[in-house]
């Protein structure tokens, strides 16, 4: 019975077998193909008559159900004769064909017939389809030949492009630059976060998208409300830091210079004291002096300048002085330079704020009250004091030679220091700016300005450092409006709490540690990049100082001379200080200087003194240098943040740990072994695993990742525990350009001539040691693991 109700008439054997052969005859028919020959084709037609022999002899096969007889005669009713075959396989879901197909160990060797009434689609849609093949095997063809004669043009890589790069940097301009320091100096004498919410909206208004305030609540040392005195017992003088006598008018005098003259966290109170005049305050000047005079709370007439300020406290606070007076021999300065008269301002604090050391000023958090940072009363006061202290005479200068400052008098002078500060919270603020990165946004660029936070003692440098950040940052967002990124994320930060011991930075880097820790790949300072007018110094970390070379070029753009700088790493000061020496962050900066007097000029910078709102624009009055470094800063910020593989130099830094231990007097012979060991590890690294930073084919993102990943952490290893007050932790940093050895190992040699004893360098050499080889099996561990991923893949 089927579908419709009607009766199918049964068969009998010879009719069956009479439609098998009419069956096979039409497939003979119809499936023949010039594509198969005869042979395969009788090989083909006597599978099928056996498998179909065997159906038709199955008992029951007079029952088979025609299920989709009817079916079909209603859906082409439009043809006038349909012509069924007395046999079709069942389209029932339940048919017998089909269930055996389902069936895994079922093959079949049958192909189903399509009713007459449909063979003239079959063939159109054959027809259509052989047409469609030709076309798309000509298409690859033509397109294959054509992709090989034609290559295609690159990929988007418009971040990596040197010409977006000149783009960008167009547009810093020097009267730009002006225009932005002359706003600021505009900006009323206030605290520190009002001047912090001013820049906030300065640089919205640029374009930043996501700009923020980080505040914290900090200890302060600020100065009493009268300036400190410093009396000569003998005749009973008193003068001021500045060297004018404290009986004089003070109206006639700067009242800020007078009370912003002195050493933030100082230690407070009077001592009356014998003065001595230790020079430099060098491992040779104590043992001199010790040999012949008993300095147990006594003041120490102390030149800066040499080595770090608070090294050489913490030399003169462990030989037991009570005092300090600091001053700056004019003969360390500059010609062009007017400030014997002047006195100047220190802070003594090495980072972060006091009351909260190695952990960030949040609400809530402890606070430890009542510790001083150092136990010296310290005073800075100016040449002309100084001079009348030592009783020298006026001419310094002879025959164009410049007289260093030095007592010669047999005479005892004692003097009486009188220093007053006051210590309480204040609120600095830091303003941080992101411009998110399209293809690695956890990856940050910081670059780092301070804005002014002792209402405007120390001149208008911070509004130099602030306006050409905010400069760089304009020019970025004018191309970001026209649909450009960097891969990584820039940061840009403004911090407060710069002059009394980078506080702000400290702070937020404590703050976010973790983050950063993980997320920093290079910081980029602007700490006063416009201090003289002479030359181009670049500092940076080893592995960025190819880049900081290269960059250079800009400068020489239109100038048929152009003499680039040399890049040395050196210790620096300002807010790179967390990020170099405490997560191990590659740094550089670029400033213009004037060219140092004599060797005992490095960390003048240390002496913060009161610079009027005109020294800076006569200084640069056409801001041409502030545009160098705008576009220096801008130009190594675009590269590290655009550039697929990190434009960082591991064998740079094999050598220069090399040539660090080259003028070592000790034994360093274990040292040199495992340097070597380092320089072969590192020569390797860098000539098989850089080579996707110069073969794009080689730029898979598993492996560009991994090797990033690598070169952001290569100066890490290179942190030692502990270094002396003032020396960087980080000791790929050397103190300055006159020494070529690690500081912690020369500091140590100098530490064991005053207590004659080889304990301290010892522990310095094995420190030393640690880091190189962290750094050795840090670089094999990276070879190790791109040797393991590419066998894996092969």
């Amino acid at each position: 019975m089927g579908e419709n109700g009607s009766s199918v008439p049964s068969l009998s054997q010879q009719d069956k077998k009479m439609a098998y052969h009419k069956v096979n005859a039409d497939q003979r028919a119809q499936g023949h193909s010039p594509y198969l020959d005869n042979d395969e084709l009788q090989a083909t037609a006597l599978e099928l008559e056996w498998d179909m022999e065997k159906e038709l002899e199955e008992p029951g096969f007079d029952h088979f159900r025609l299920d989709g007889a009817v079916p079909h005669h209603l859906r082409n009713s439009q043809s006038p004769d349909l012509d069924l075959e007395p046999i079709q396989p069942a389209s029932s879901p339940k048919g017998r064909f089909q269930r055996l197909q389902e069936d895994p160990d079922y093959v079949s060797h049958y192909t189903r017939q399509a009713p007459k009434s449909n063979r003239c689609s079959f063939y159109q849609i054959l027809k259509v389809f052989c047409t469609a093949l030709i076309i798309f095997i000509f298409g690859t063809l033509v397109g294959y030949y054509a992709r090989k004669k034609c290559p295609s043009p690159p990929t988007s890589q418009e971040p990596n492009n040197p010409h977006i790069y000149h783009e960008i940097l167009q547009e810093i301009k020097a009267e730009n630059i002006r225009q932005i320091y002359r706003d600021l100096l505009q900006f009323p004498r206030e605290d520190d976060v009002d001047i912090a919410t001013k820049i906030q909206v300065q640089w919205t208004s640029q374009g930043l998208e996501d700009v923020r305030l980080a505040n914290y609540s900090v200890l302060l040392d600020l100065p009493g409300s009268s300036s400190n005195t410093v009396t000569l017992k003998n005749s009973g003088e008193c003068f001021h830091p500045s060297g004018q006598p404290c009986n004089r008018e003070t109206k006639t005098l700067h009242s800020q210079d007078l009370l912003y003259s002195y050493a933030a966290y100082s230690a407070k109170g009077t001592l009356e004291a014998e003065l001595v005049d230790v020079q430099y305050g060098t491992m040779e000047d104590l043992i001199r002096i010790q040999a012949i005079t008993n300095v147990t709370k006594k003041i120490a007439l102390l030149k800066l300048g040499q080595s770090p300020l608070l090294y050489k406290l913490s030399l003169l606070e462990d030989v037991g002085f009570g005092g300090v007076l600091l001053y700056v021999d004019p003969c360390d300065l500059p010609k062009t330079s007017d400030l014997a008269d002047k006195a100047f301002m220190v802070s003594l604090n090495s980072g972060g704020d006091p009351s909260t050391p190695g952990y960030a000023s949040i609400d809530g958090i402890y606070r430890q009250n009542g510790l001083n940072l150092t136990t010296l009363l310290v005073q800075p006061i100016s040449a002309v004091l100084a001079k009348k202290l030592l009783s020298l005479p006026e001419g310094t200068v002879q025959k164009d030679r410049c007289i260093p400052f030095q007592n010669t008098a047999t005479d005892k002078k004692i003097i009486s220091l009188n220093i007053q500060s006051v210590t309480t919270y204040k609120t600095i603020s830091n303003v941080i700016g992101y411009l998110k990165g399209s293809v690695l946004p956890d990856r940050y660029v910081i670059i780092g300005s301070h804005h002014n936070d002792l209402n405007a003692y120390g001149g208008q440098e911070w509004a130099s450092s602030t306006a050409v950040i905010s400069a760089v940052i304009q020019a970025l967002m004018l191309k970001v409006k026209r649909g450009w990124r960097p891969d990584r994320t820039i940061v840009f930060c403004s911090w407060g709490g710069t002059l009394f011991g980078n506080i702000g930075s400290y702070e937020w880097a404590e703050d976010l540690r973790r983050v950063l820790q993980r997320n920093v790949v290079a910081y980029i300072s602007l700490h006063n990049p416009v201090r003289g007018n002479s030359t181009l110094h670049p500092v940076a970390s080893p592995s960025l100082q190819q880049l900081a070379t290269e960059s250079q070029s800009l400068n020489c753009v239109g100038k048929t001379r152009c003499p680039r700088s040399n890049v040395s790493s050196v210790q620096i000061q300002g807010d790179a200080d967390y990020f170099i020496n405490h997560l191990g962050v590659p740094a550089m900066q670029f400033s213009y200087e004037d060219i140092k007097t004599s060797e005992n000029s490095g960390f003048l910078s240390e002496a913060l003194f009161p610079v009027h709102a005109t020294k800076t624009e006569e200084m640069d009055p056409s801001f041409h240098l502030h545009e160098a470094i705008a576009k220096l800063t801008g130009q190594v910020a675009l590269q590290i943040a655009s550039e697929p593989v990190l434009p960082f130099n591991a064998l740079d830094i094999a050598l220069e740990v090399q040539n660090n231990l080259k003028g070592d007097e000790g034994d360093v012979s274990r040292l040199l072994a495992v340097a070597a060991c380092l320089r072969d590890t590192a020569e390797l690294f860098q000539s098989d695993e850089m080579r996707p930073a110069n073969d794009p084919k080689e730029q898979a993102p598993i492996r560009v990742r991994m090797l990033n990943d690598v070169l952001q952490g290569l100066e890490k290893s290179f942190l030692v525990r502990r270094a002396p007050p003032g020396l960087y932790r980080n000791i790929l940093y050397r103190l300055d350009e006159r020494t070529s050895q690690f500081s912690v190992l020369l500091e140590a040699q100098e530490h064991s001539k005053l207590h004659q004893s080889n304990e301290t360098l010892q522990a310095a050499l094995s420190e030393v040691l640690n880091s190189i080889n962290s750094a050795q099996v840090y670089f094999k561990a990276g070879l190790d693991v791109f040797e393991t991923t590419l066998a894996g893949k092969k």
